[in-house]
């Protein structure tokens, strides 16, 4: 049985929903840690409805904060409880997006995930293993999970963007070159890249553009 998702939401500027942003925290965090970037977002996103929903567990690192699924090296759980952890948030985050996209009247393409750290490793994990493709995918500062078993299981290919700090010392820089390459080997045409410079394990001014500029574009918001 999957766990409902508390989250936080930031009403269209014009009052009008026409698409959804889905803002998936890191670990440790809540989801009220990224809601603020709705509104210099929704400033340029008018008809955009944003959510942003608390992880499903506690976080044994961070007691205060929510975690997707457990790190080992950082709690202590075992490789095991990590990958159970994981597919278990996948079903909640899949349970999630189905309910908002019939409560929101939202299809499949107007709604796009905008993760950080392990929100980005959910919602690559999450996003293409969908049967209808969203409309696009925004990574800050995380990595591709499981790269090899991609190609397989992939189910759709919406167009993604990869976006990391050359001075992140929390998930090394190198994990974009690396999910970049797993994304197009299995397929996926359109894999977007930007590096924000003197930027350590965070989302810089410069970074927010580019992701504006691709939900834009690409995911035509």
């Amino acid at each position: 049985m999957t766990r409902v998702l508390k989250a936080g939401r930031r009403a269209p500027v014009s009052g009008d929903t026409r698409s959804g942003v889905v803002f998936l925290h890191g670990y440790g965090a809540n989801g009220a840690d990224l809601l603020g970037l709705a509104d210099p977002l929704g400033e340029h996103l008018p008809d955009t409805l944003f959510v942003a929903p608390d992880a499903p567990e506690a976080c044994a690192g961070a007691p205060f904060g929510f975690q997707w699924f457990p790190i080992p090296w950082i709690d202590g759980s075992s490789e095991e409880e990590a990958a159970a952890g994981m597919m278990r948030a996948v079903d909640d985050l899949n349970a999630f997006l189905d309910a908002l996209m019939v409560d929101e009247d939202l299809l499949p393409e107007q709604v796009c995930l905008f993760g950080f750290s392990q929100g980005t490793m959910m919602s690559l994990h999450v996003g293409p293993r969908r049967e209808d493709a969203v409309a696009g995918i925004v990574g800050f500062s995380g990595r591709l999970l499981q790269p090899e078993l991609l190609a397989d299981e992939v189910q759709s290919m919406p167009p993604i963007l990869l976006l990391h700090g050359d001075m992140d010392d929390v998930v090394p820089v190198d994990s974009l070159p690396a999910a970049a390459e797993a994304l197009q080997g299995a397929g996926f045409e359109e894999v977007y890249a930007h590096i924000m410079k003197g930027t350590a394990h965070g989302i810089a001014p410069d970074g927010l553009s580019v992701a504006l500029a691709f939900i834009r574009d690409k995911c035509g918001f």
